[in-house]
């Protein structure tokens, strides 16, 4: 069987935001921006009773689920240590010590760990770590996204690729990003 190198490439800025992060009042936002060569797609969500972490997880699982390809390569930009390190270093450990650290306590939002792991199966996936309020276009619209979604302001719209440019939230359903084939092999494979 012979395997077409030359495949979709994705780009998916996340944050993840919670105000009284932790507390019974916690209000939490997440935020996704998806990107191919031509198209881009915002998404974010938020819940209560929330952490950030939560958050942040939330953000990475929810832009997986936007790419309508299962063969898509992704490349997911984190300002969370939190998620790059689990996802590249700490996944494989705790599934092999049955959702267990290394301490032997139970792995903190193991229920997102999980789905997020199933996704990572689906796609060739490189997750990359930027640092946060570091003046990078594409993490500081995905924060300002999931900031707005902690208040309440969700956003789901489809624009041109590089636009970070304010948005009106709305509360209509996202349309997929559609995978494009690029011109370069798999560049995080």
């Amino acid at each position: 069987m012979t395997t077409n190198i030359n495949t979709t490439i994705i780009t998916i800025y996340v944050d993840g935001a919670c105000r009284n992060n932790g507390s019974d009042f916690a209000q939490g936002g997440w935020a996704a921006v998806l990107e191919n060569w031509q198209d881009q797609l915002r998404i974010s969500g938020s819940e209560q009773t929330t952490t950030n972490n939560r958050m942040e997880l939330t953000a990475v699982i929810q832009g997986l689920k936007a790419i309508r390809r299962e063969y898509a390569c992704a490349k997911v930009y984190t300002d969370s240590k939190y998620v790059q390190k689990g996802c590249t270093e700490w996944l494989d450990g705790w599934k092999r010590n049955g959702w267990r650290r290394s301490d032997g306590k139970p792995v903190q939002n193991a229920d997102l760990w999980q789905e997020l792991d199933a996704l990572i199966q689906r796609h060739t996936i490189e997750f990359c770590w930027v640092k946060g309020h570091n003046g990078h276009p594409m993490n500081e619209l995905a924060d300002r996204l999931a900031t707005a979604a902690s208040h309440g302001q969700v956003v789901r719209v489809r624009t041109h690729a590089g636009n970070t440019g304010p948005v009106t939230p709305q509360h209509s359903r996202p349309d997929e990003l559609r995978a494009i084939p690029a011109d370069e092999g798999c560049a995080c494979a």
